[in-house]
């Protein structure tokens, strides 16, 4: 695999800030970039509770559907059996890459379900697990047409990878520890 170095504004980003939030603002959109998305969002778990939100949703336009959900909820009980990316992801399988949904095997994407939930085309579907536990998922997709993931977007989604589950762990903590102080 390729040996990249991040880029210099996602090291910039990640070297500036200290807090998750103001780090997932501002790097998402440089992650779309980068990985010249359409859409990349952040899906945060409590492995504990299973609840979950999509806190963070970044799109090239209008047009690409935002699926903010600010709200934590209950990671629904058939999810593992109606998403075979979601059942990888809590197993901590290596994250997926998607060059066409229309093409992919059953076993690795359920395309009805994407195409009901997500109506992406290509996605990355990277898995930020920590300790056997899913925290989080980080999803660049994109949309209308397949895309190959090049071995540089999957050491650049790699190394993300590692700079990234710490925060979402601090994140997801720090929200279970407000909850608890309500």
């Amino acid at each position: 695999m390729t040996n990249l170095v991040l880029p210099e504004i996602v090291q910039e980003i990640l070297d500036k800030n200290t807090e998750p939030d103001a780090i997932f603002r501002e790097i998402l959109p440089i992650i779309g970039d980068e990985l010249q998305c359409d859409r990349c969002f952040l899906y945060l778990r409590n492995p504990q509770t299973k609840l979950a939100k999509v806190a963070y949703c970044w799109r090239r336009n209008q047009e690409i559907p935002d699926i903010t959900d600010l709200n934590w909820r209950l990671d629904p009980e058939s999810l593992p059996q109606e998403d075979p990316l979601f059942a990888a992801a809590l197993r901590n399988d290596p994250s997926v890459y998607v060059e066409d949904i229309e093409t992919a095997s059953p076993e690795v994407v359920n395309k009805e379900f994407e195409h009901k939930y997500m109506g992406h085309r290509a996605l990355i579907h990277a898995h930020l697990c920590q300790n056997h536990q899913l925290w989080g998922i980080l999803q660049p997709a994109v949309f209308g047409r397949p895309r190959v993931w090049s071995e540089r977007d999957r050491a650049f989604v790699t190394q993300l990878e590692t700079k990234l589950i710490p925060l979402v762990v601090a994140y997801v903590k720090a929200a279970i520890e407000s909850q608890s102080d309500t």
